[in-house]
This record gives structure tokens, C-alpha cells and sequence, in this order.
């Protein structure tokens, strides 16, 4: 008996020391991340850094964190966020943020406010904490920006795992309940379509320059190279749309390839286009047109299956050329 309470009094000691080391280790390596980042020009403050948790985890916390990369001009402002891990399992990271954010952009100032955001996150194990798995979930989003423009969604749900035998390859899961869009790319006065969408989902491949770890918040953001969309399904009054389709991505963000769009009911969404008022009548009547024509061939003029092909720059929905396109860079 006596021995049994001399190895259960060891073992004890042994964890708080444990426990005690591992905490200094992480506060001292948040602490000297923020000045390294301080050292290369950043604006990398916080008020307060504590870890807690004692015994089984590590639960960080920052008070009023504000980042600012100089070199993107993006600037991220909160009045604190959370990092909690098992201290047996340090590289399973849950993150929580507060229900009041700031991000600010060179154009624009972006407020996010929202009932509950966190993630938890799988990293390797690798002084570059390599992405192996993450999932984040959003409850009651409302962003708003500076620049007059509005977004909200009830609930949204983002899933990326790294896929096997690859460097930098996701699959990218998304879904996402009830999204308000913004009011420009709303139908403007006959209310065809209500203000929300019921739902959109999304299943993607995505392959990027370099893997998603530590140095794409300390050095850049990866870029993609490819986007595969095995599926993406969205969900707005009786209006329904499913994409499926690849895309190669050169080096200065411009795709290649072809995306095909099954819309149905899809006049109302020429009735979006209409009413925001940012395309010429005279072109969305040849739209429509051309549209009307294709639907007719395919024998259901309430559907459409057309392909958004990208190349050389511009965008074309099935023959019709609708402007340049796209430039997918991640800031």
C-alpha cells in the first residue's frame, strides 16, 4: 500500500511537472512568435497571453489581438481568441473566436460579428504544423463592409482534409443554411426570389503551390493551382443550380477549363442579373436569348446544362462570351 502511494505521488509530480513545462513551452512560443512577426514589420500586439488548463490541457488566451501583414495590407482586430489542446494530444488544436470582429483590407473595412464560430484543427507533427485536418462551424454570420455590401448565413459548415500521398491537395467540404447575399446581386423589385438562400453545398479538390501550414499566415497565403468541383448544389426559391467541372490556374491566378452549370428554372436568375442593374439591358437580352435557344435544343426550356468555359482570359457561358475571367489569388 505504501508502495502504491509513493508511485501514485511520483506520477503526480511527474504530470504538474509536466504540465508546467509544456505551458511555459507554449506561452514562450506564442511569445516569440509575435516578435518575429514584430521584427519583420508587422503590427503583432496583444494586451494579455495566458495559458491555463491545469491538468490535462493547454488553454491559451489572447486579450485584444490585433495582426497587420504589411506586405497584403490585411489587418485582423478581435477582443481575444482562444486556443485550446490536451496537453496528451498537443496537435489537435480547437480555436475559438469572439462574437465581434475586425478585418481590414487596403479598400475596405469588413466587421464580422456572429452567435458562435470555432474550428478544430489536426496539424503533423512538424515544427511547420502542416494542415492534416480542420473543420469550422459558424452559427448567426452577419459580415458587413465599409464598402455598403452585406452578407449573412444562419449556419455554415467548412471541412478540409489534406488527401493522402500528396503535397498540397484538399478535399473541401461546404455548407452552408439560409444565406442573405448582398443586395446587388439580389432581384431587384419583383420579389420573385426571397432574400435567402435555402442552401448551398459544395465538394472540391483543390491543389495548391505549397502546403497549407504556419507559413501561410507568417510568409503567404498558398495559391491554388487546381480546382476540381465534383459537385456544388445551390438552392434559391425554385431556382436550382449544380456545377461539376475542372480548372488549372497559371501563376498569375487565371483559369483554364471548363465548369458545366444544370440550371433549373433558370430564367429567374437572368431576372438577378436584370434587376441588379450592373449589366446592360441590350446584353442581358441577348443572353437570354441565347439561352432561350440553347434550352430549347435540350428539349426542356425550363433547364439548362451549359458550359462555363474559361480560356485565354475571358469567360464564356456556352457561345456566349460574358467578360473576362476570374483571377483566383488568395490575399
Amino acid at each position: 500500500m505504501k508502495r502504491l502511494l509513493i508511485l501514485i505521488i511520483v506520477a503526480s509530480v511527474g504530470w504538474s511537472a509536466y504540465w508546467f513545462i509544456g505551458a511555459t513551452g507554449v506561452k514562450t512560443g506564442f511569445s516569440r512568435w509575435f516578435e518575429s512577426r514584430q521584427s519583420e514589420g508587422w503590427l503583432a500586439e496583444y494586451d494579455d497571453l495566458s495559458v491555463k488548463g491545469f491538468p490535462n490541457r493547454f488553454d491559451t488566451t489572447f486579450t485584444s489581438l490585433s495582426l497587420a501583414d504589411p506586405d497584403t495590407g490585411v489587418a485582423w482586430t478581435l477582443p481575444f481568441f482562444q486556443l485550446f489542446s490536451l496537453s496528451y494530444k498537443p496537435h489537435h488544436i480547437i480555436a475559438v473566436w469572439p462574437h465581434t470582429q475586425t478585418v481590414a483590407y487596403p479598400d475596405q473595412k469588413i466587421d464580422v460579428s456572429s452567435t458562435d464560430m470555432r474550428a478544430s484543427l489536426v496539424v503533423g507533427a512538424s515544427t511547420l504544423l502542416p494542415l492534416e485536418r480542420s473543420n469550422l462551424v459558424i452559427q448567426g454570420l452577419s459580415v458587413t463592409s465599409s464598402a455598403d455590401w452585406q452578407f449573412k448565413a444562419d449556419n455554415i459548415l467548412l471541412a478540409a482534409h489534406h488527401e493522402p500521398d500528396t503535397e498540397a491537395t484538399y478535399r473541401i467540404a461546404l455548407q452552408a443554411d439560409q444565406i442573405v447575399p448582398p443586395v446587388g446581386i439580389r432581384l431587384g423589385t419583383d420579389n420573385t426570389l426571397p432574400n435567402a438562400l435555402s442552401t448551398i453545398k459544395a465538394d472540391i479538390i483543390a491543389s495548391f503551390d505549397q502546403p497549407w501550414n504556419r507559413h501561410a499566415v507568417e510568409v503567404a497565403r498558398p495559391q491554388p493551382t487546381s480546382i476540381d468541383v465534383r459537385l456544388a448544389k445551390m438552392a434559391w426559391g425554385d431556382l436550382d443550380l449544380q456545377a461539376a467541372g475542372k480548372v488549372s490556374i497559371d501563376n498569375d491566378g487565371i483559369p483554364t477549363g471548363d465548369i458545366t452549370i444544370r440550371a433549373t428554372n433558370w430564367r429567374q436568375i437572368i431576372q438577378v442579373a436584370r434587376g441588379s442593374g450592373q449589366i446592360p439591358a441590350s446584353v442581358m437580352d441577348g443572353v437570354e436569348q441565347g439561352l432561350s435557344l440553347l434550352a430549347g435544343i435540350s428539349g426542356n426550356p425550363k433547364t439548362l446544362d451549359i458550359p462555363l468555359e474559361f480560356g485565354n482570359g475571358m469567360t464564356r457561358l456556352g457561345p456566349i462570351p460574358i467578360g473576362p475571367a476570374p483571377r483566383l489569388r488568395l490575399r
